[in-house]
């Protein structure tokens, strides 16, 4: 048996790869991006009516200053927190911030491996796997991969679930 491999009776142990280094910066874009939307139209109304100044700039520069917060601290807590490993068994992933969350999908569940590139993602040279499976909970994300180790994760994942014994339902 191999180093990455699970053994019955072994305790859950968090999966063994990080995501590539570029998600930092990535996240740090998306959440300045979602925060620079509001605080514009809050400034924006807040220059042009006189009356509400205060009550549209107040929220705007709090807004600003939560948002700058946690775009410099988020990032980088995400980064410690997500992992994925991809044994011959299951996939493994953990997600989360406040609720971590960890999802095993066994080979036998899994139905479709897809890549997917937003254009944030294509500007950080970044991918995500996305694994869908017979499961009620939904697709398990794997995002923040380099292009190159997700197309070969995504072409490892339908060697290992073509040799599979199942019908993944």
């Amino acid at each position: 048996m191999t180093e990455g491999e699970r053994q019955p009776g072994r305790t859950l142990r968090p999966p063994g790869n990080t995501l590539d280094v570029r998600a930092v910066a990535w996240w740090r874009t998306r959440w300045l991006l979602l925060t620079l939307a509001p605080v514009a139209v809050l400034g924006i109304l807040g220059a042009l009516i006189a009356p509400a100044r205060t009550w549209l700039l107040a929220p705007a520069a709090v807004l600003a200053v939560v948002g700058l917060a946690c775009a410099v601290f988020m990032p980088r807590w995400w980064f410690r927190v997500h992992r994925w490993e991809v044994t011959d068994e299951a996939v493994y992933v953990r997600t989360g911030y406040f609720w971590q969350e960890w999802r095993i999908a066994p080979m036998s569940r899994i139905q479709t491996v897809d890549t997917v590139r937003g254009p944030l993602e294509q500007l950080f040279t970044l991918s995500t796997v996305v694994v869908t499976t017979a499961s009620a909970k939904g697709a398990i994300r794997i995002a923040g991969l380099g292009h190159e180790p997700a197309a070969e994760l995504a072409e490892r994942l339908t060697r290992i679930t073509q040799a599979t014994p199942g019908d993944a339902t």
